[in-house]
């Protein structure tokens, strides 16, 4: 059997995917920016890992188009457009999606799959959480820099699917319960701002001690938050999100014999939002960094630091090129922290 997919918001990550899915025969549509789709009819699909793999898509063999038309005999559909869009991309496929569709939202934060739920009532909707990432190198090239697999919650009308997804090579990590992947994502998504301000590659970002004290006192301060909600992310690597925080700190030769296996990045890895800074469109911090703050907000317990890289994004999404070294940050980041406290002694 064929399987019709539909991938709605195809930006690198769904590009990847369904260009990975029709290598394994399925009639993939890819719904997108005139842009992207207009460079993909021109030099057809290049799909590189990091593991060596390297796949072309003939230009022919894909559908492309604009509007989710494909929808209407789609077996499923991937949502993959940033967390501001959710709604609108579930209303294009109102009176287009069939009764009974199996739709999948392979996006970044907390709660995406609800609103798509409350939208199109009469489909299986279904959350999931892509793991790796995938940058856009131009004329039709999307390669994976880093390791992971595609988690989704489970479901019997996974079933069917599953098979397919493991013969592209992205086999399925199936969980009864999602959210705890969706918070733990959210917590190593917490260095996409830190990437994003010090304008560097992943790895090079990764290999400084003060960026990653950056990012731990992001995971921590998150942590500490989630902590207070009751909310217990997964284990997503090797070293346990709590023990990942002290790890970060680490002198670089120490970090790097500890944990370099579990941030494996190639050279050409970049964070999605050091992209959509590039591109300057608006980014996800909102659902990242933002999440964190407004779940302190609810819990009655302030998230400073993570005000802080919402507040720096918005800068940098309002056109303020600066690219922050690892100290500069750092110390933004802690006197953020530091007014908090103070602010809170004199209340």
């Amino acid at each position: 059997m064929t399987f019709r997919v539909t991938v709605l918001g195809a930006g690198s990550i769904g590009i990847f995917v369904g260009g990975k899915l029709r290598l394994m025969g399925a009639d993939v549509t890819l719904v997108g920016r005139p842009r992207l789709l207009d460079e993909i009819r021109a030099n057809g699909l290049r799909l590189s890992d990091l593991d060596g793999g390297d796949d072309r898509v003939a230009a022919d063999a894909v559908g492309a188009e604009t509007t989710p038309e494909s929808a209407t005999t789609a077996d499923l559909v991937l949502i993959t457009v940033k967390s501001a869009q959710t709604g609108e991309a579930a209303e294009q496929l109102v009176g287009r999606v069939r009764p009974g569709t199996v739709v999948v939202s392979l996006q970044n934060g907390i709660g995406n799959d609800t609103v798509i739920r409350e939208i199109l009532t009469s489909c299986v909707v279904l959350a999931g959480m892509v793991m790796f990432n995938v940058a856009h190198q131009g004329d039709g090239h999307f390669h994976r820099g880093t390791a992971g697999v595609l988690a989704v919650t489970d479901d019997r009308a996974v079933d069917r699917f599953a098979p397919l997804f493991a013969r592209a090579g992205l086999p399925l990590d199936r969980r009864a319960d999602l959210l705890p992947v969706q918070w733990a994502k959210l917590l190593l998504n917490l260095n996409n701002p830190v990437n994003a301000l010090s304008g560097l590659p992943l790895r090079e970002q990764l290999a400084g001690r003060d960026y990653r004290r950056c990012l731990a006192a992001a995971q921590a301060e998150a942590l500490a938050v989630m902590r207070r909600a009751e909310i217990r992310p997964a284990q997503l690597t090797r070293v346990p999100p709590w023990l990942m925080v002290r790890v970060l700190g680490l002198p670089d030769a120490l970090f790097t014999r500890l944990a370099g296996a579990v941030v494996v990045a190639d050279p050409q890895a970049r964070s999605s939002m050091a992209d959509d800074l590039a591109l300057g469109r608006k980014t996800e911090i909102a659902w990242l960094s933002g999440e964190i703050v407004n779940l302190g907000r609810m819990v009655a317990m302030p998230a400073p630091v993570n005000a802080r890289l919402v507040e720096l994004i918005g800068a940098a999404e309002r056109g303020d090129p600066r690219r922050w070294s690892g100290v500069e940050l750092l110390a933004q980041l802690r006197a953020a922290k530091s007014g908090a406290a103070e602010s809170a002694q004199r209340s």
